[in-house]
């Protein structure tokens, strides 16, 4: 594949290499000082996001067009990036019930950069076109690239590689807008600043990528229609926490008590929103099935609009 070339990037340069203008004499502050900073620093991060929602929800209607049709949501990244990009690929499985092959993640390093520092890893680009060629990216999928500096050799080529191959782009990033224009179809570049240990994304930028990734993904999910209201109707009940979570989100969206809701679960194989389309439309559990896949997932275009009393409201 003919991969762009780029000279290489003014480190110094970047935003997130910047030294932070109130860490000057950080060594010599107490723990309690410390920690204030890099708290009223996190909070910054969590606005700076905020200020990106529009650019986010773009992100999500993409994300969730390729999921409605069939394909896959494809998380690339390096590092701390790398990582929450998986963390948050993992954590949609079990929260919306979405089949682990639809949520894929490629790490620089592979799977040992999980557990261990890969750093070099994050400088190999034909190590992301090669990955990206075996995960089978194309026109199906969308893809999260995700790089605090923006400059990520490794994210820059797969997604070179993604928009090869006519994937849906969306790039994360907390560098400098002016760096990766023409990037992708979607560019949430976050302006987090300098981080209070300069260079160390893992901070707020950090904690800028986590709630993006969160938005991103959520809010694609929920015009899935994998939630009702803010309830997690598509949970997969694998624990005992969750099997309860199931148990309660049933008595909620219907008058029944905990046992009869227990009951419910068993016929509908433990899923809640089979459940709750077996009560409200008086089916069996096959028939439940059929409609969630004729309304396309959607419980409320089969239940309509559930009261407090778990009743249908007129």
């Amino acid at each position: 594949m003919p991969r762009t070339r780029r000279a290489p990037p003014a480190f110094a340069s970047l935003p997130t290499e910047a030294r932070h203008p109130k860490a000057a004499a950080l060594d010599t502050w107490g723990p309690d000082a410390i920690a204030r900073l890099m708290l009223d620093e996190e909070i910054k991060a969590v606005r700076a996001a905020r200020s990106r929602a529009a650019a986010i929800g773009r992100a999500a209607k993409l994300v969730a067009g390729k999921l409605a049709a069939g394909g896959r949501v494809v998380y690339v990244g390096a590092g701390t990036s790398g990582r929450l990009g998986n963390l948050d690929a993992v954590e949609c499985v079990p929260t919306f019930g979405v089949p682990p092959s639809r949520m894929v993640s490629v790490l620089a390093g592979g799977n040992t950069a999980l557990t261990r520092s890969s750093e070099g890893a994050e400088d190999n680009g034909r190590e992301a076109d090669q990955r990206m060629r075996r995960a089978a990216v194309g026109p199906q999928d969308a893809v999260i690239g995700i790089a605090a500096s923006g400059v990520t050799p490794f994210v820059r080529a797969a997604l070179d590689y993604a928009r090869f191959r006519r994937a849906a782009v969306i790039f994360v990033t907390c560098g400098d807008p002016a760096m990766v224009t023409n990037l992708a179809d979607v560019v949430i570049a976050i302006p987090t600043g300098p981080e209070v240990i300069a260079g160390s994304t893992r901070l707020k930028a950090g904690t800028a990528t986590k709630v993006t990734l969160n938005a991103i993904s959520t809010a694609a999910f929920v015009l899935l229609g994998k939630t009702y209201g803010g309830l997690m109707v598509d949970v997969r009940p694998t624990n005992a926490k969750l099997k309860d979570r199931a148990v309660r989100i049933v008595r909620a969206l219907t008058p029944l008590d905990e046992a009869e809701a227990i009951k419910l679960l068993e016929k509908a194989d433990g899923r809640a929103k089979v459940a709750l389309v077996m009560h409200h439309a008086r089916v069996p559990a096959a028939r439940a099935r059929e409609l969630l896949v004729e309304k396309r997932g959607s419980l409320r275009a089969i239940i309509g609009d559930i009261g407090s009393d778990g009743l249908p409201e007129a």
